[in-house]
C-alpha cells in the first residue's frame, strides 16, 4: 500500500506552513472523523478544533512520527473523547430516567441529581488527560487494563497507577455529594466510592 507523504513542514510552524498543513490534510481527516462519529457536522468541529489546538501548541510540539500520523492520532483521540462524553451523557440520561420516573419525587431531589451530574462531569473534565483517557477507556468502553495498555502503548502498571489516581481524585471532588447519593447511583458508579 503506497502512502502519500506530507508536505515538508518546518519545525517552527508559521502561518504559511500551517495553512499548507491544513489544506493538505483537512479533507481526509474530516472524512476519517466522519466515519468514526457518523456525524459530518461534529466531524468538522472535531477536526477544526484539533487544528486549532495544534496551532496553539505548535511551539511545544515534539512530534516523533510523521506529521500526517500525528494529525490522525490527534483526530482519533479527539473523536474518542467525544464518543466517551456522549456515552457519559447517555448514562446520566438513563440513570435520570430510572430514578426520576416517580412523578411525586420532590424537586429538591431532581436538583440534587442535576448538580451531582454536573459535578461528576466537571470532576472528569478536571482529571489530567492521561488519567481521564485511561479512566474512560476502563469505565465507559469497558476495556481491560491489558487492552488499554496496548492501545496507549504504556505498561499495565502505568494503567493501574492512572486508574488509582483518577479514582482518588474523583472521590475527593465528589465527597460532598456522597450523602446525597441514593443507592441506585452507588450501584451505577460504585467504583467512585470504593
Amino acid at each position: 500500500m503506497t502512502q502519500t507523504s506530507s508536505p515538508p513542514i518546518e519545525q517552527t510552524f508559521d502561518d504559511t506552513a500551517f495553512e499548507r498543513l491544513f489544506k493538505a490534510h483537512y479533507r481526509e481527516l474530516h472524512a476519517y472523523a466522519g466515519v468514526m462519529l457518523r456525524d459530518e457536522d461534529m466531524a468538522e468541529e472535531i477536526v477544526q478544533g484539533m487544528f486549532l489546538k495544534f496551532w496553539e501548541k505548535r511551539e511545544l510540539l515534539n512530534i516523533q512520527s510523521s506529521i500526517k500520523a500525528y494529525l490522525y492520532k490527534c483526530t482519533y483521540n479527539d473523536c474518542l473523547n467525544y464518543i466517551k462524553h456522549q456515552k457519559i451523557k447517555t448514562k446520566y440520561q438513563d440513570f435520570a430516567m430510572y430514578t426520576m420516573n416517580d412523578q411525586h419525587e420532590p424537586a429538591s431531589s431532581k436538583a440534587e441529581l442535576t448538580e451531582l451530574e454536573q459535578k461528576l462531569q466537571e470532576a472528569l473534565n478536571e482529571l489530567p488527560e492521561h488519567c481521564r483517557t485511561v479512566f474512560q477507556m476502563s469505565r465507559f468502553e469497558e476495556l481491560k487494563y491489558r487492552e488499554i495498555a496496548d492501545q496507549l502503548g504504556i505498561s499495565i502498571k502505568t494503567v493501574e497507577n492512572q486508574m488509582g489516581k483518577a479514582l482518588k481524585i474523583l472521590r475527593i471532588k465528589l465527597a460532598d455529594f456522597i450523602t446525597l447519593i441514593i443507592p441506585g447511583i452507588i450501584m451505577f458508579y460504585k467504583d467512585f466510592f470504593n
